[in-house]
């Protein structure tokens, strides 16, 4: 242990790695654009339709005018991966913060030593809520070319569901950075 060094590296790790992860998993809940359908029959060629779990939008990719706000003809909104996600990923939004205010106390960077116990703790908080996007985010891909679409349609993975699955690593990895204070804990005794 250095001395002047404070703040165990695996706790640096996980406080860097886990708002990362919750601004990524925010912009993936919030955007509306889990999957694109493209190349939709009897529609203009340049036609984009992006599905969110909230929302949906139809962009020209040539003026690149967009409408959000399209009316669910198909049923999309009511297939199950959607709601799951609907419920989950807000759920998760919410762990990773409370996780966060955890984390911080436990880190206490401005203390001589940190409370590993504490860190620990948020450690499996920001861990659990990395699996709650996790799930919703795979579940939504393995469905992906089954969930409603014009017939005849391109469909591909938006950014958003992207953006989801990148930021539930973060937390899960972040996650496990800090549950490592645990260790600490374990030595003492």
């Amino acid at each position: 242990h250095l001395p002047g060094m404070r703040t165990p590296t695996a706790m640096i790790v996980g406080l860097v790695l886990c708002p990362c992860g919750l601004l990524l998993t925010l912009t993936g809940t919030l955007a509306p654009n889990w999957r694109q359908v493209s190349l939709i029959p009897n529609q203009p060629v340049d036609l984009v339709l992006e599905q969110g779990i909230w929302n949906m939008c139809r962009e020209r990719q040539s003026t690149h005018d967009r409408l959000c706000g399209q009316p669910d003809e198909l049923g999309y909104f009511e297939q199950l991966p959607v709601r799951v996600a609907r419920g989950m990923m807000p759920t998760s939004l919410v762990l990773t913060l409370l996780g966060l205010v955890v984390a911080a106390l436990g880190v206490r960077c401005w203390q001589k030593e940190p409370r590993h116990v504490l860190a620990g703790v948020a450690g499996l908080m920001l861990l659990l809520s990395g699996l709650l996007s996790l799930v919703p985010a795979s579940w939504y891909t393995h469905d992906l070319w089954a969930l409603p679409a014009e017939r005849d349609s391109t469909l591909v993975v938006g950014y958003s569901l992207v953006l989801s699955y990148l930021g539930s690593c973060l937390e899960i990895l972040g996650g496990l950075a800090l549950t490592l204070s645990f260790h600490h804990c374990c030595k003492e005794r």
